[in-house]
C-alpha cells in the first residue's frame, strides 16, 4: 500500500561539510567520512522515491535508494556491531541469491530508508565517540583499529559515490562534484 505523502517525498537538498586539509587524523578522518555520507546524499537530492528505487542499467540492480540501504547497513555492521559490540539487529542481507539492500525496495519507504540512514550515522557517531584511533577491536578472530574502520568506510563511500554518480546521469543527466 503506497501511500500519497511517501509517493511525493523528495530527497532534501544537502549542504556538504567543510574539513581541514592539515588537521590531526584523529579530526580529518571523521570529516572525510562526514563529507563521503554527505556527497552520497547530495546525489540523492531532488529526486522522488521512485526515481531512488529506479535501477541504473540492466542488469544491473544498482540503484541510489540501494546504496541507501546498504550504506546504512555497513556503518552499523563496523561502527555498531564490530567496535562498539552493541546487540543490534542485522539489516537486509543476503537471501535465495538476491542481495535485498538492492532487490526489496519500495518506493514509498524511500523516505523512511533515508531517515534511517541519518538515524544510523548518528546511532554510529555515538557508538566510536571518545575512542582513540589504534584502539584495537575484533571480529571473526582478525584483529582491526579504529583506524582501519575509518579508512575502509571512507573507501566504501568512496566506491559508492562513484556509482551514485552514474545512477543519477542516468536518472536526470545530474553530473558533478
Amino acid at each position: 500500500m503506497t501511500r500519497e505523502t511517501d509517493t511525493a517525498w523528495i530527497a532534501p537538498d544537502v549542504e556538504r561539510p567543510g574539513g581541514s586539509l592539515v588537521a590531526p587524523e584523529v579530526e580529518m578522518l571523521p570529516e572525510m567520512l562526514a563529507w563521503h555520507r554527505a556527497t552520497l546524499l547530495s546525489k540523492c537530492s531532488g529526486l522522488t522515491g521512485r526515481q531512488l528505487a529506479e535501477r541504473s542499467v540492466a542488469p544491473s540492480g544498482l540503484s541510489l535508494l540501494g546504496l541507501l540501504r546498504h550504506l546504512r547497513k555497513v556503518e552499523r555492521i563496523w561502527l555498531r556491531q564490530r567496535v562498539a559490540r552493541e546487540d543490534v539487529e542485522a539489516l537486509h542481507g543476503f537471501g535465495s541469491g538476491r542481495d535485498l539492500d538492492f532487490d526489496e525496495l519500495d518506493p514509498a519507504s524511500a523516505r523512511a530508508d533515508y531517515e534511517a540512514l541519518l538515524e544510523e550515522w548518528a546511532h554510529a557517531d555515538r557508538a566510536v565517540a571518545g575512542r582513540g584511533l589504534d584502539d584495537v577491536f575484533e571480529a571473526g578472530g582478525d584483529p582491526f583499529s579504529l583506524r582501519f574502520v575509518y579508512l575502509h568506510l571512507i573507501g566504501e563511500y568512496a566506491r559508492h559515490n562513484g556509482h551514485a554518480d552514474l545512477v543519477r546521469e542516468h536518472l536526470d543527466g545530474g553530473t558533478g562534484a
